[in-house]
């Protein structure tokens, strides 16, 4: 079934089609989808503000938090793990290297690859904004219960498989 999704005056409206049209307008905010971007682009807008004063955006502190997790390890990997596009890997690490928070070397056992390091420098940065986002995060789950918190991971992880399932 083919859905058409239009935004007007703050409602989306869906329009289904198979052999019946039926149209249902559904409030810019009551939409699951706004909701959670919405909500994800506040978080990683408000975490900016709180990294700011050390030069690391909040996508440039996952690579690096990465990285000292695992270090050595290639792009693609490294791709895997945070989630990223990995065109999108080469320009953070492009931004990282010129901060000498990261350095490339040579994969010794595949000439067309290059390996990933942290450098102490990056350590010292990750190390030093791991306790600002363990902070945030602290505060954006006050009056929140575990079992909130764990129904929450569930669903995230159902919304992720299915968007996943959906092309």
């Amino acid at each position: 079934m083919e859905q058409l999704t239009h935004l007007v005056d703050k409602r989306i409206i869906v329009i289904t089609t198979k052999f019946a049209k039926q149209v249902k307008t559904v409030e810019l905010n009551n939409s699951v989808g706004y909701v959670i971007s919405n909500t994800g682009r506040r978080l990683s807008q408000r975490l900016q503000q709180l990294f700011q004063d050390h030069d690391v955006t909040t996508e440039q502190w996952s690579l690096l938090m990465c990285l000292d997790e695992q270090d050595g390890i290639s792009h693609k990997d490294l791709a895997q793990r945070t989630g990223k596009d990995p065109a999108n890997i080469t320009r953070l690490l492009d931004q990282l290297e010129r901060k000498a928070l990261v350095r490339r070397a040579a994969n010794p056992t595949d000439r067309r690859s290059q390996l990933l390091y942290i450098t102490e420098g990056g350590r010292i940065t990750a190390c030093t904004l791991a306790p600002i986002e363990a902070a945030f995060v602290n505060h954006i789950l006050t009056d929140i219960t575990d079992d909130e918190i764990k129904a929450f991971q569930q669903f995230m992880a159902k919304i992720n498989k299915n968007a996943e399932q959906y092309l």
